[in-house]
């Protein structure tokens, strides 16, 4: 009895250890995540003003197609390193991990095709009316410039010239960042269940919290020659849930109250699996599908104004969301050193991915 009283300690201890060292990292990534959010919403919100004026309808219709590539790119980024092996733990086994993403940037990505045929009050300042223009992730190089048309209660028509707003840019590395701490365990007859999450972070202006759940079941543990077999295949479903929200109060530049940005993300992973069994190197592949949809809504008391003149105020302007539906294709593998572990993979979809992760585990 005192022989396992000392084990019961040590393993606390351990835990205790591998949780602190986790979170401390984790948290250290979440806030480079949110720093990189603030430089990206920032942009977007830098010409508001003059879109509003447009119309809330024009305003609108540029902030989605602005904002999609951006807001597809996170969706497969945090659908990475839901698994590192289609061997399922057995009853009670247990892996704590740290988990690092990045979804790769496209050129197809930075650029989206704006045409002022589709709008009511948007002219481009020189050239066609259907150009390339910049999207969250790019960047305009030259400037871009258009003419927005507005009704003003004293002068009648009027018009003003504005930039349209950069994206994120070179200053991104072609990349967008996820990470989680993520943990998994045995169930019987070849399932295992997993969570992952990222704990509720504010920074300045800036709140995210992340998390989801996934079930792996593995079909070979169900056949007699399971032992024997030198692969193990399985199946994956997996649900992942973004929440963010960023005050645009102090950075917007229009009058108005309570100003805020709130995105919620939700996407489903279904993937089949497999992977070599040997002691201590692997390596896995599968084919698998993600489904999602991200909704973002301008929310607040907008009041916009053109000198001395002011408009009605506009309440919650308007609210956009992109989807996606793509198939995956994942290679990888995984080096076993005892209780201790390291996987890296790569992800061919729409946006192409990589993930690192770290884990402490026990079969």
């Amino acid at each position: 009895m005192h022989f396992f009283s000392i084990k019961s300690c040590l393993w606390s201890f351990f835990l205790y250890f591998c949780y602190n060292q986790i979170y401390k990292r984790m948290k250290k990534l979440t806030l480079f995540m949110l720093l990189c959010t603030v430089a990206t919403i920032s942009k977007a919100q830098s010409d508001i003003d003059a879109l509003l004026a447009a119309g809330v309808e024009d305003a609108e219709h540029f902030a989605n197609d602005y904002l999609a590539s951006g807001t597809n790119g996170l969706m497969h980024s945090m659908n990475a390193n839901w698994f590192n092996t289609a061997d399922a733990k057995p009853l009670g086994g247990f892996e704590i991990s740290v988990i690092v993403n990045a979804a790769s940037i496209k050129n197809d990505n930075k650029v989206f095709n704006l045409n002022t045929a589709d709008y009511n009050n948007i002219e481009f300042a020189q050239g066609p009316s259907s150009q390339m223009v910049s999207s969250v992730l790019g960047e305009n190089n030259p400037a871009v410039f258009v003419e927005v048309s507005y009704d003003d209660p004293i002068f009648g028509n009027q018009t003003q010239q504005i930039e349209l707003p950069d994206g994120i840019g070179s200053g991104s590395g072609s990349l967008l960042p996820t990470a989680f701490i993520q943990g998994a365990v045995g169930l019987i007859k070849g399932f295992e269940i997993k969570a992952r999450f990222i704990p509720k972070i504010d920074a300045d202006d800036v709140s995210m919290s992340m998390y989801g759940a996934g079930l792996q079941m593995e079909f070979t543990k169900w056949l007699p020659a399971d032992k024997l077999m030198p692969v193990a295949i399985s199946g994956l479903v997996a649900y992942t849930h973004l929440d963010g929200s960023y005050d645009l109060t102090d950075s917007s530049g229009i009058q108005g109250q309570n100003q805020r940005i709130e995105n919620s993300t939700n996407t489903w992973l279904l993937q089949l699996i497999t992977s070599t069994k040997l002691p201590v190197i692997n390596f896995y592949g599968g084919i698998g599908l993600i489904s999602g949809k991200s909704e973002s809504d301008l929310l607040g008391t907008y009041v916009v104004t053109n000198g001395p003149i002011s408009s009605n105020p506009i309440v919650d302007p308007f609210s956009v969301s992109s989807k996606v539906s793509s198939v995956r294709g994942t290679i990888g593998t995984k080096l076993k050193l005892g209780f201790f572990r390291l996987n890296a993979e790569y992800h061919l979809s729409d946006f192409n991915a990589f993930s690192v992760g770290m884990h402490f585990g026990f079969r």
